[in-house]
């Protein structure tokens, strides 16, 4: 069975839509894209580096494939665009058909929590919320990275939408906190006892 991590930047009050650029994702009118990019420091460099390799494949819903589809191919002075070039992309999407255009993307077909839990390899989702809260009521999710950012947007999509019936307890790991006040916080699920 896939080791599931979910990495995803979060403001503090949940919201993660485009968190990257100004132009990456206005659904609802939202005005505040590239809230993330301000914060962006060498300690939150590294840790993201350091997942990065760790392997693994990634896995994506349609939305946040098609836009690093379209933007991470074309980039040429960092560091990840050859590594999310070279591994593997799942992705999970209804409407989406073969041949997917990035290089190394794999479309899953069918149920999107069925087809994961059928994988047989380490997984990082990055974005994809809907996908993300599909696999916390799975019960798939082993690992949340969350960057949370000292910012309250008061619009946006949210990483948990609260209306979804979904109860997970987690427990902190690991928190590193950078030098612009993001705080780096792992948690893994809470196992019954």
């Amino acid at each position: 069975m896939s080791h599931i991590t979910v990495i995803n930047n979060l403001t503090l009050d949940g919201v993660m839509q485009a968190p990257g650029r100004p132009d990456e994702d206005r659904r609802d009118g939202f005005a505040h894209g590239g809230w993330a990019a301000p914060y962006y420091d060498d300690v939150l460099g590294r840790a993201m580096a350091e997942r990065m390799a760790r392997g693994g494949a990634l896995l994506l819903g349609r939305r946040t494939y098609e836009d690093f589809a379209s933007f991470w191919p074309k980039q040429t002075d960092n560091p990840f665009t050859p590594v999310l070039n070279e591994r593997r992309k799942y992705v999970a999407s209804t409407t989406l058909e073969d041949p997917l255009p990035w290089e190394n993307s794999v479309l899953l077909r069918g149920n999107a929590v069925d087809a994961v839990a059928r994988l047989d390899e380490d997984l990082g989702v990055l974005g994809s919320g809907e996908l993300v809260r599909a696999l916390l009521r799975a019960g798939l999710v082993d690992e949340l990275v969350l960057t949370i950012h000292p910012l309250v947007l008061g619009s946006g999509r949210r990483m948990f939408a609260g209306d979804d019936g979904t109860l997970a307890a987690f427990r902190l790991v690991d928190a590193t906190p950078t030098t612009t006040g993001v705080l780096i916080a792992t948690y893994e699920p809470e196992t019954a006892s």
